[in-house]
């Protein structure tokens, strides 16, 4: 039973209202600059989810799990997003607040759940960040080799990815770089995204046009040669190619109007990058033969191997563009998600703490750039990337639970956006991703399992007591607590 009371209740399942939410946006300390439009967003999106998954991990699942079925994988992947990109559409729209997942929790489901699902997007962001950076670091090493100019093993490689390897100082770099650039600002990063955006699209288009003239079907004999097994295997890995959808809505309190550009920004970046996706994937199996696409650069690869170098090269050139703007969208995401939770006291205050001028979180933004880089330079990009998937895959689960939860306990909140047909667009998101979590190795269900108990142990140790609603911080301002 729900009842109205007030915000120093100690109950775990205490809720913010949407007052509360408005009240956060409102307060001049914490709040966050208003710069983005719909096409900024979709921009935002598009550059978040075109990235690793085309350039990278295309030819690793084409050569270990789905063979020239890769494009079902694509398929699959993309169901199981679009059913999620509903439900988060439905909540950008009616929570206009930084933290995606973790606020509309906070407001559906209860503090001990929006804790879970923050700590949950923080292991996604944490650990996506390095892994395409890793990536970034494949590209942009080949891209020299090109020139003539060769890094050496020991530098460009840890010691678990390449014999010889010592420290990824590419990775490193670039992280850095990033890092320094979103303390300038969420417009001129965003500027910087969406010139970067344009170009890696232009890039694919032009692949898209060169090779399908070289496409030869006998490549896509056998179709599925791992069986389905490979297909659902390979799926819950390709996954990780359009992680990056969800990170608009960390952007929601940044947006000019956030009721009618949010779901537009959502909707609109996962669409059009499916149809990429789609489309490049079923070119690349036509030209090379899937056994040969084991490879960190497929795409220029597959151009290499009907000699056109110069074409390569340009390919090389928007990878290194396009998987630069993922990490510059996922460094974004995670420095909104310590900046929700900070603001809601379950973190640190000083990672809510904003630049005098720019208005960026920089405490947040200065931890992120050097975690990051520290991972980079020394793990791979297999071990990184189950565990973003995984982390991922259950935060659409989580939001697809509360757009059922609000539905029934907050019939009345005035929702721009509505997900069509609930409960049974959420529940088959919920259903779809079950079944690829599934999929992933008992290893990478370890390793989150540890760290959903480690962030049990912060929670109970720190941001249970230090909670704004424990503190009633919220003068005057009602909040919800369930019995």
């Amino acid at each position: 039973m729900a009842r109205k009371g007030n915000a120093g209740s100690s109950n775990i399942l205490r809720k913010k209202s949407l007052d509360m939410i408005i009240d956060d946006t409102q307060d001049k300390k914490h709040a966050l600059k208003k710069s983005l439009s719909w096409f900024d967003l979709i921009l935002f999106g598009i550059g978040a989810i075109i990235g690793t998954g085309i350039f990278v991990l295309t030819g690793v699942a084409a050569a270990k799990y789905a063979g020239p079925g890769l494009i079902l994988l694509f398929v699959l992947s993309g169901i199981a997003c679009s059913f999620a990109a509903l439900s988060y559409a439905e909540f950008a729209s009616t929570f206009p607040a930084a933290g995606s997942t973790y606020s509309y929790s906070y407001v559906a489901l209860g503090e001990i759940f929006a804790w879970i699902i923050g700590w949950d997007l923080i292991l996604e962001y944490a650990f996506a960040i390095p892994a395409i950076a890793l990536g970034w670091s494949g590209y942009f090493t080949s891209l020299l080799h090109s020139f003539g100019i060769n890094i050496p093993v020991w530098a460009a490689n840890s010691a678990s990815s390449a014999p010889g390897g010592i420290i990824n100082l590419p990775a490193i770099g670039i992280v850095l770089l990033l890092g320094i650039i979103l303390l300038f600002g969420t417009k001129e990063s965003s500027i910087l995204n969406n010139i970067a955006v344009i170009f890696k699209v232009m890039v694919i288009l032009f692949f898209i046009a060169v090779a399908v003239w070289h496409v030869h079907p006998s490549n896509w004999k056998p179709f599925l040669p791992f069986g389905w097994k490979g297909v659902f295997s390979g799926a819950a890995i390709i996954f990780f190619a359009y992680i990056g959808f969800d990170s608009v809505s960390t952007a929601a309190e940044e947006t000019k109007n956030p009721e009618r550009d949010m779901p537009i920004g959502i909707l609109g970046s996962l669409g059009i990058s499916t149809i990429l996706y789609i489309a490049v994937v079923a070119i690349l199996t036509g030209v090379v033969s899937y056994t040969k696409l084991n490879t960190p650069e497929p795409v220029a690869f597959a151009l290499t191997s009907l000699g056109i170098n110069w074409a390569s090269g340009l390919v090389s050139f928007g990878a290194i563009a396009g998987i630069t703007t993922v990490l510059l969208v996922m460094m974004y995401g995670q420095t909104r998600i310590f900046f929700a939770m900070s603001r809601d006291g379950l973190l640190p205050p000083f990672l809510s703490k904003l630049h005098d001028k720019h208005k960026t979180p920089v405490a947040s933004t200065i931890i992120v750039a050097l975690f990051a880089a520290v991972v980079a330079g020394f793990f791979s990009i297999d071990e990184l990337a189950k565990l973003v998937n995984i982390g991922t895959m259950f935060a659409f689960v989580l939001v697809s639970i509360a757009v059922i939860v609000l539905r029934y306990t907050k019939p009345e909140l005035p929702r721009k956006f509505r997900c069509p047909f609930v409960p049974l667009v959420p529940i088959l998101s919920i259903a779809s991703t079950v079944f690829l979590m599934a999929s992933l190795p008992l290893e990478t269900w370890l390793r989150f399992i540890i760290w959903f108990v480690l962030g049990i142990v912060v929670y109970v140790f720190y941001g249970y007591r230090h909670s704004k609603l424990a503190q009633n911080d919220y003068k005057g301002v009602e909040t919800e607590t369930l019995y």
